[in-house]
């Protein structure tokens, strides 16, 4: 070979590599080991505004969704009997966990309170505490 076409023919291999690398970077969503944890608890208010109960939310969903371009959800969960969650082997990156209310000014009689997280590193355990819902 001709030291041009040697030239040349290590120049696509580093291209053609660096192509390679850049297409197997890691998104958000499945297949990390990091995990987003947390507890719904629920409130309980009478037409005063009064709090008249308040429990640990069993059986109620929770909504994640992957990355910060995607409006519809990817990932739910209900709650255990004691409120819990728990979102296992996500990838590092950036997350929209939601929950719905009741709402008596809304339409549907629902609302999502959102919770915008991050995980940064692998391995990790994002625990998001206690997010309180009206019921």
């Amino acid at each position: 070979m001709t030291k041009r076409i040697k030239s040349l023919f290590i120049f696509s291999i580093l291209i053609a590599s660096s192509l390679i690398l850049q297409s197997c970077k890691k998104i958000e969503g499945p297949g990390g080991s990091s995990t987003i944890k947390g507890k719904i608890h629920v409130l309980v208010y009478d037409i005063a505004g009064n709090l008249i109960n308040e429990y640990d939310a069993p059986k109620e969903d929770v909504y994640l969704i992957y990355g910060d371009e995607n409006p519809y959800y990817d990932d739910d969960i209900k709650t255990s009997h004691d409120g819990t969650f728990e979102f296992n082997f996500l990838q590092p990156g950036k997350y929209h966990l939601f929950v719905y209310q009741d709402c008596n000014s809304c339409a549907s009689g629902k609302e999502a309170v959102t919770l915008n997280v991050e995980i940064s590193d692998k391995d990790e355990t994002l625990d998001v505490g206690t997010i309180n819902i009206l019921n």
